[in-house]
Formats: structure tokens, C-alpha cells, sequence
């Protein structure tokens, strides 16, 4: 093959892992690299904010299982990819960042904008790398995306000097592999099964991992042969039908959560894709007194009160099949009473919502309404803030990937970004957003892009004037807030200087009706709710102890 410029030869290593999009802003620094894509089957998308960027990448990642790939230059563009790539790190998203960087002779010295951006993301990724020649791009390609989306996936990050990039260089990708999961042993798995068919209470607490594995089919025909009940946790909503009857809902708001459905009474806790970044186990298991079977895709992290019995390390799926055969019937009375307290009543509250007309609105029936709109596959993406809480508590999923909740890093700015890669990677289905007026600003600049790619996303936004979940916080710690009030621009009028339609609720009746409007308009929209947080997202019949994830 002809020598080409490196450049060429990494998109060449980009379009041979079937990257589509590389969402970034172009620098000085990456003009080679951009006049590459430019001439290539992937189709780079300006974003305005690099973090945008960096949030869309994570999102194609999450539904597609395949890394996304975001693009900042050096120093500043680079700096502010880093909340989205920890995003990716901590909620498992398989994501690739490209850095630009100076010229290899200027990083012994002082250099304008210059930053060691290997140290800078070492403690975010799963693996970094300088690239310091043009021959090694092949290899450091497949290995960034190899470990990107090798169980658990992640963030990786390639620095790309200058220099470099420009250089001639022949020679060819390297050939995709698609990941290897190991296997449990026999062994292990008969010891599961003697565990679980000894179970006098078990549960299942199911987590992202089942999401990530495609699993939830699996896990489905695991508790219908099995009849043990499952709760998810809040990045696990929807592995079950929430109309299941081994359905046990949502938790990790509070540590109340777990014994209303059933942990307290629990002997077996078998835990599948679970991970203790979302909710500390201390929560589920504060004696330490459970018997505990892992089944997830890597081994268990270390913890005094997450110390597993039996762990079953490989492919979900396949684990979960196995069990169902070997465990069958291993309980055939009903679920107990008991152990749907938390179900009952939290759904109880959510279908009693409908009738509420009480404006401003309440969080129950805005999501009640949100749950009559949507389809059964369509995409609920929740940014982080009080309402998070609400949709990880009380929001039904049916399917999964079908509520997007960011409980890794959980940071602000997720969901307007998150929602154009949604609805990039999946046209055909209705996205929409929640935020709260505090975490709306950290990305509205991307409502530009949206309406760039009439990517049909619409808009949500809880207002309050307040960083709503410190407020519920301080107010139970200190009985008084402080610190958390703001004023707000009028959203309407800003949404539509970017070009949306948008819609300030003035009654309960309105919001219904602007939504299922804006769901059949090809261009994104915006909804403007005022909200009442006054109930507590914890319920009273919850018990008043809180932690929030």
C-alpha cells in the first residue's frame, strides 16, 4: 500500500471498528485528523460545548455497545471533555476520546496550551495513550476500543500530537475482534445452584450489567422459572416489565427501599450486573449477614459488606439460562406480601396521579402523563437533579435502555446532549428529556445542534428556581435551605432563539397536550413545567431515612 498521511490511516482504523459519528469542536491542533473524517464514510458533527460532545458519545455507547468517539483539541478543548468521560468511566459506557496535542519536541518544556493530557485522564479511563509514532496507529486503534468495550466498558482516550498526524506512514488497520467473556466453571455453578434451591427468601437485585449484556430476556425467563421477585436498581429499570409480577421496583433511593421489598427478610441476595458504584451494598446488607451470588461480567469488587458466596464470572446470559434450568421452581409460593410494599405503593402514588390537578404540577403526574405519551420502547433521558430521583423511583419501564439515568459520576448537563445521540442511534423511536432548570443551562447550547440535525427531540424542563435535590437535602438535615436559589431566563423565548418550538405550561391540562404535540413534529421542541416539589420523593409511607444515590 501507498504511504498517506497518518491521519488518514487513523480514520481508516476508525471506519474498520464501524464508527459512524465523531462528535467534537475541530481545533488547530487536529486539522489533518478533521480533513481526514471529511474525506471518510463517518460523518463528524460539530457540537458546541466539547462536554456535549464527550455526553454524545457516551450515549451512542450505552445503546449501542459499540464506543462512541468524541474529539477535542489540546489544552482547554480537551479539559472540558473530562466530566462526559468520567460519565463513561463510572456508568460503563464504552467511549473513545481523541485529544489533539502539540508537536512531540514542544512536552519537555513550557508550550502555550500545553497539558500532560495522558495524566490528565489516566485516573478517568480504563487506558490511555500518547501517540508517539505513526506506525503504531493500527494497534493503538483496536486496543482503545477493545478495552473501551471489553467488560466492564469505559472510557479510553488517544492524545494525537500534531506532528504525528501529519507524518507519511504505510500501513493498514488491524482487524475487529469482537470481546471474549470467560465462563464460570461447573463447579461453580452447581455450588449456585445448591445456594439458590436452599433459599428459603431469595431476591434478585439486578443492575446496568443486565442492560449492557442484552441479558434482560434471560432474566425474565430466570424469575418466571425460578419465581424469584427482582428489584432494579435505577440504571437496571426496565430488565423486568415493571407489570411482571415478580416485579419488586425500583431502589436505591433510600436504604428504606430495600426492606420494603423484601431484602430485610431476605436469606439469598443474588445479584446480577450489579454494581456498588450506583448504591453501596451497606444498604441491602447492613449486618453482612446475606448469602450472596454474583453473576456479572467481571469479578466482584471488594467491599465488607458485598462478600460474595458463589460468583459466576462470564456472560449473563448465558449464566442466567443455565441457572434457570438447574434452579427451576427453586420457589413456588407467591411473592410475599411484604415484599411488594414498595411496589404497591409507589405505583399506587403514580396511577392516583392522574387525577391530580394541582398547578403548579406535581412530579407523579408529569410523569404520569410522560408514561401515557410514550411507547413502549420509546426513551425517557433524565439529567441529574430532584426529578432524577423521581423518574429512578416512579417512572414504569417496560423495556430496557428505555429510561437513561446517568448514577455512575451523575453529573448535570446530561440529558440534552444524551438525547441527540438517542435519537441519532435510534430515529424511528420518540426521545424526550427531563431536566431541571439548574443542570438545562450546563448544555442548552446544544439545542443548536439539535436543530442543526432535526434530531426530534422534546425537551422537559421541571422549573423551580432552585438546586432542587440540596434543597431536599439541607431541608432534612438542617430544616432550612440555603445557597440553592436562582433566577431564570424566560426558556420559552431562549428555546425559540435557537430555533425550537416551545411551550410554557400555564395548567395542569396544558401539559399533556403540548407534549403529545411536540412528539409529532420532526424538529426538537421545548416544554417549560412549573414544578411543585413540596411532596418528598421519599413518600411517607417510605419511612423518613434517606440516602440518595
Amino acid at each position: 500500500m501507498s504511504k498517506r498521511r497518518a491521519s488518514d490511516l487513523f480514520v481508516e482504523c476508525l471506519e474498520a471498528e464501524g464508527v459512524r459519528h465523531v462528535f467534537g469542536i475541530p481545533g488547530e491542533e487536529t486539522l489533518d485528523l478533521n480533513e481526514s473524517l471529511a474525506d471518510s464514510s463517518i460523518e463528524f458533527i460539530p457540537v458546541r460545548h466539547e462536554q456535549g460532545g464527550a455526553y454524545m458519545a457516551d450515549m451512542a455507547g450505552r445503546l449501542t455497545g459499540r464506543a462512541g468517539v468524541c474529539l477535542g483539541t489540546l489544552g482547554p478543548g480537551a479539559l472540558n471533555l473530562v466530566t462526559a468521560v468520567a460519565d463513561a468511566y463510572l456508568d460503563r459506557a464504552p467511549l473513545v476520546a481523541l485529544t489533539g496535542q502539540g508537536d512531540l519536541e514542544r512536552m519537555h518544556k513550557e508550550s502555550h496550551q500545553y497539558i500532560d493530557l495522558v495524566e490528565v485522564m489516566r485516573p478517568i479511563t480504563k487506558w490511555n495513550a500518547r501517540l508517539m509514532a505513526p506506525e503504531i496507529i493500527p494497534e493503538v486503534v483496536r486496543k482503545a476500543f477493545k478495552v473501551a468495550e471489553s467488560e466492564k466498558p469505559g472510557a479510553t482516550h488517544l492524545e494525537l500530537p500534531e506532528d504525528v498526524m501529519a507524518e507519511e506512514v504505510d500501513a493498514t488497520p488491524l482487524p475487529r475482534r469482537r470481546p471474549v467473556l470467560p465462563e464460570p466453571g461447573a463447579r461453580e455453578l452447581l455450588k449456585a445452584a445448591d445456594v439458590i434451591r436452599s433459599a428459603l427468601n431469595p431476591v434478585v437485585l439486578a443492575g446496568n450489567g443486565v442492560v449492557r449484556a442484552g441479558a434482560a430476556p434471560a432474566l425474565r425467563e430466570f424469575a418466571r422459572a425460578t419465581g424469584i421477585p427482582v428489584a432494579e436498581t435505577f440504571m437496571g429499570k426496565g430488565v423486568l416489565d415493571y407489570t411482571d409480577p415478580r416485579a419488586l421496583g425500583t431502589v436505591g433511593l433510600q436504604s428504606r427501599d430495600y426492606a420494603m421489598a423484601g431484602f430485610e427478610d431476605a436469606d439469598v441476595v443474588i445479584a446480577v450486573g450489579y454494581d456498588l458504584v450506583e448504591h453501596s451494598p451497606k444498604h441491602w446488607n447492613p449486618s453482612g449477614d446475606k448469602r450472596i451470588v454474583v453473576i456479572d461480567s467481571d469479578q466482584a469488587e471488594i467491599d465488607e459488606y458485598f462478600t460474595p458466596e458463589v460468583e459466576l464470572v462470564g456472560d449473563i446470559y448465558h449464566v442466567l439460562s443455565r441457572l434457570a434450568m438447574d434452579c427451576r421452581h427453586a420457589r413456588s409460593d407467591p411473592v410475599r406480601a411484604e415484599s411488594v410494599r414498595l411496589r404497591e405503593v409507589v405505583l399506587g402514588r403514580f396511577e392516583a396521579a392522574q387525577t391530580d390537578d394541582a398547578f403548579p404540577m406535581q412530579p407523579p403526574r408529569v410523569l404520569w402523563e410522560l408514561r401515557q405519551a410514550l411507547g413502549r420502547q420509546d426513551i425517557l433521558v433524565s439529567d441529574v437533579g430532584l426529578h432524577k430521583l423521581w423518574i429512578g423511583r416512579m417512572f414504569p419501564a417496560h423495556e430496557p435502555n428505555t429510561v437513561m439515568i446517568a448514577n455512575g459520576l451523575a453529573g448535570m448537563g446530561f440529558a440534552i446532549p444524551c438525547a441527540i445521540a438517542a435519537k441519532l442511534v435510534h430515529p424511528e423511536r420518540n426521545v424526550v428529556t427531563v431536566s431541571g432548570d439548574g443542570g438545562a443551562l450546563m448544555n442548552f447550547q446544544e439545542l443548536e445542534t439539535a436543530t442543526r440535525l432535526r434530531t426530534a427531540v422534546v425537551n422537559v424542563i421541571w422549573e423551580n428556581r432552585q438546586y432542587g435535590s440540596i434543597v431536599w437535602k439541607q431541608d432534612k438535615k438542617f430544616g432550612r435551605h440555603f445557597g440553592t436559589d436562582f433566577t431564570n431566563p424566560d426558556f420559552v423565548r431562549l428555546a425559540e432563539s435557537f430555533g425550537l418550538p416551545a411551550w410554557r405550561c400555564e395548567s395542569t391540562e396544558d401539559f399533556g397536550r403540548h407534549l403529545r404535540h411536540a412528539l409529532t413534529l420532526d424538529v426538537p421542541s421545548m416544554i417549560v413545567v412549573p414544578i411543585d416539589y413540596s411532596i418528598d420523593v421519599a413518600i411517607e409511607e417510605l419511612g423518613t431515612e434517606t440516602v440518595v444515590t
